[in-house]
């Protein structure tokens, strides 16, 4: 393609683009055709960097640019162009040689442009634009990933109003875009401060999915091969950690924000994020059919040990900064500090749920051990203790926890029964104590008269 440099020079900037889109499709359309590993040279990017991104160049140090209509035009024409091309490694190819981060000065633009297409693709349902986007957020550096993702909630939950249902129906025409979308705003907003706690529409959103196909965060793990090794700067295979520190940090995180209360779920936010927790642990029971499916139950963990120790102690902090501004000198304060404690027993408890069901369905590979050390900085909680001590279950009830085996198996076949001895009579009750003495009457107080009639009853404390 470097002859048709020459021929670009001669046109505007918008002209120069529009031929340069049009010969990279015929050029890439040749790659996928006539070779086994189709790629993208050096001289297209810079092609692309030059006449598409108008990066200056020390052959053209003065860069060309666009007016917003130009760039408004730009971006009909790249979507008319992924409509048109139907094969789907060169859509692919071309997404690439346009929006494949290459480490330079050009990459700036090339977010600044893949953020306003992507948008765009939303607004008027450009599912190819989308699919080709899901490829580039399971590839690309989480850094980059999380700037889209806030631009997508910016211009559909915050700055226009009324614009959520657009967003909201890309599940169904692009579940793998919603699926690293979700990915990618649960990397955002980590609760960490009042800027990264998600906006109520977007949780609703979030969650309105999930209870539509719990299966949707699964999308990019089902269809991503296990023997990929995913490059550790990139989003995780599902948006499961980020949902549960959502669900688990979001009661102290928005109180600490004065954002509503959630104490119990009483308010609409409140129940919107219980919702959410039910909808994650609704997940989290579907792994044991996908990953036995897959042949990697009791192999692979979906949710990291490391990513729970972050969890556990953000948790702890936050449990710490609620108590050390809680003064109890007042009927306000009392109050303040009760609902605290509420939040917090929240909080614990929702964390104990979500590590019971991820051990038991093999989400979460560890040991006992190990979970108390996770769970260490935490306050007492009845229910996280019976998690962290475990319930006595036969041997193989979770085969995921490394916990020694015990000796009773209810799968194992059954054991003949024993032979039935002959009975023997039962030996008379030899008395254990000598008769009870007459109790001497209390120096004080007059001797009180033994009932003989009246039976007391005996009942055992739990």
């Amino acid at each position: 393609m470097g002859d048709i440099r020459q021929s670009l020079l001669r046109r505007d900037s918008l002209s120069a683009a529009k031929e340069l889109l049009y010969h990279l499709d015929i050029y890439l359309s040749g790659q996928v055709q006539n070779s086994s590993a189709p790629a993208v040279d050096t001289p297209t990017l810079e092609l692309v960097e030059e006449f598409i991104l108008h990066t200056p160049k020390d052959r053209h140090p003065t860069p060309r640019r666009m007016n917003a209509l130009q760039e408004l035009q730009l971006l009909e024409i790249m979507c008319s162009c992924f409509l048109e091309q139907s094969r789907d490694a060169v859509r692919q190819l071309i997404f690439s040689a346009l929006f494949g981060l290459q480490g330079n000065q050009a990459d700036d633009s090339r977010m600044a442009l893949l953020c306003k297409l992507v948008s765009m693709a939303i607004a008027v349902g450009r599912v190819s634009i989308l699919e080709c986007a899901a490829t580039w957020l399971q590839r690309s550096h989480r850094g980059c990933c999380v700037r889209l993702a806030r631009v997508l909630v910016d211009d559909y939950c915050s700055l226009v109003p009324g614009s959520v249902p657009t967003l909201r129906n890309i599940h169904r025409s692009s579940p793998r875009f919603c699926c690293q979308f979700i990915t990618a705003v649960t990397t955002l907003y980590d609760l960490s401060s009042g800027e990264l706690c998600p906006p109520v529409d977007l949780v609703s959103m979030v969650m309105s999915w999930l209870q539509e196909d719990p299966s949707l965060i699964l999308i990019t793990f089902l269809n991503t091969p296990i023997s990929a090794s995913q490059p550790i700067s990139s989003l995780d295979l599902t948006p499961l950690a980020g949902l549960v520190r959502w669900c688990v940090k979001a009661p102290l995180a928005y109180r600490r924000e004065g954002k509503p209360s959630l104490t119990n779920g009483t308010t609409e936010v409140g129940a919107l994020f219980s919702a959410l927790h039910l909808s994650v642990l609704q997940v989290l029971l579907l792994l044991p059919a996908v990953l036995t499916e897959k042949g990697i139950l009791g192999r692979l963990a979906l949710l990291q040990l490391d990513q729970l120790s972050l969890l556990t102690s953000d948790l702890a902090r936050l449990l710490e900064n609620t108590h050390s501004h809680t003064h109890a000198d007042t009927l306000s304060d009392i109050h303040t500090d009760a609902l605290g404690n509420t939040h917090a027993q929240l909080c614990v408890d929702r964390l104990a749920q979500a590590l019971q069901v991820s051990m038991a369905t093999g989400a979460l590979l560890c040991s006992r051990e190990e979970l108390r050390v996770l769970c260490s900085r935490l306050p007492h909680s009845n229910l996280l203790q019976l998690v962290m001590c475990g319930p006595v279950q036969p041997s193989g009830f979770y085969p995921h926890i490394h916990t020694p085996p015990l000796g009773y198996c209810p799968l194992a076949s059954p054991l003949p029964p024993p032979l039935a001895s002959p009975l023997t009579p039962h030996p008379s009750h030899t008395p254990l104590a000598s008769p009870l003495t007459s109790h001497p009457s209390h120096p004080s107080f007059s001797p009180q008269p033994f009932l003989p009639a009246m039976s007391y009853s005996f009942h055992p404390t739990h």
